[in-house]
């Protein structure tokens, strides 16, 4: 049985559910990505003090050119993958193609957040937030569903007071 997390301000580690979500992240770090590419950072089970008694895995980010089969998977696990790119209409080319359109997030000025903005395939975006493109909406501010295979099948919408959010096409969410 997984134990209990007891809400401490941890930010360097990802607490899967059981143990066999935990073989799926480490089976995909080190079959699909270790033995190939080398890791940036994480990748590994994390198991000192009072993390040894669950399931507990470091969060990962890979680099892997933009045809490997991980960035056209929807993982949940704790890993980020990284591929370099020429300007921001490859970056988002490569993001959309995919059957996937969840979450979506980006870094950048003006103009690339209006360029991301018009441009980009999924239904939660973020731009300029400082935890990053999340693979969940904030509640009560945005609705949650995806574009493509991801996300579509409106379950997540709470109540009837939502349905107007769910009405959207897509939630923009940029911090200045």
């Amino acid at each position: 049985m997984p134990t209990e997390f007891r809400n401490e301000p941890f930010t360097d580690f990802s607490k899967e559910e059981n143990a066999q979500a935990m073989r799926n992240a480490l089976e995909k770090v080190g079959a699909e990505l270790g033995r190939e590419y080398p890791l940036v950072i994480g990748g590994e089970r994390l198991t000192t003090e009072e993390l040894s008694h669950g399931y507990f895995v470091a969060p990962t980010l890979a680099e892997a050119p933009a045809t490997h089969p991980l960035f056209a998977e929807e993982m949940f696990v704790p890993i980020a993958m990284l591929c370099r790119v020429k300007d921001r209409k490859e970056a988002v080319r490569l993001a959309n193609d995919s059957n996937l359109g969840l979450t979506a997030g980006c870094y950048g000025d003006e103009e690339d957040v209006a360029y991301f903005l018009d441009n980009i395939e999924a239904g939660v975006t973020y731009v300029n937030r400082p935890q990053g493109a999340t693979t969940g909406a904030w509640p009560g501010y945005q609705p949650f569903g995806g574009w493509k295979g991801s996300g579509s099948s409106g379950k997540g919408i709470a109540s009837f007071y939502y349905l107007a959010q769910y009405q959207r096409e897509q939630s923009q969410t940029t911090v200045e």
